[in-house]
């Protein structure tokens, strides 16, 4: 279960490609204080709905830490900067202009399945990654 203060990432379960990030961040937050929200999950819809969007739409992915909520390419920034390592290689996604970075994200977001297939970041055994996950 996450602590009031534990950062977190929230994003679609079925989606392969943020199946991908979810399990980097697991791979890469070696303080293990990152927990993920699936949308689909009670909590995760709850945190979309407290961001106003809409958890049936789950374009957006958000990272929640101290307070602080960010969107789309800056939640992966956001968590790049986090993690550090191999995370910094997100930064670069600043040097374009916020309106390239927002139409860059909503044409992969609006086109992930299509793109990268589904998955369910739930399904994988890994123990020590689902203990991240909040329901």
């Amino acid at each position: 279960m996450a602590d009031a203060d534990d950062p977190i990432a929230v994003m679609d379960a079925t989606c392969a490609l943020c199946s991908l990030g979810a399990r980097m961040i697991h791979r890469l937050d070696r303080s293990g204080e990152i927990k993920i929200a699936p949308i689909q999950s009670t909590i995760g819809a709850q945190l979309m709905r407290d961001n106003g969007l809409d958890p049936l739409d789950p374009d957006t992915w958000l990272f929640i830490e101290n307070g602080q909520v960010w969107r789309d390419f800056d939640a992966l920034i956001r968590v790049g900067q986090r993690l550090g390592g191999l995370g910094h290689a997100f930064a670069a996604l600043r040097l374009l202009p916020r309106r390239v970075r927002d139409w860059l994200y909503q044409r992969v977001a609006r086109n992930r399945y299509r793109m990268f297939g589904r998955g369910d970041m739930c399904a994988l055994p890994d123990p020590a990654f689902r203990a991240r996950l909040l329901g």
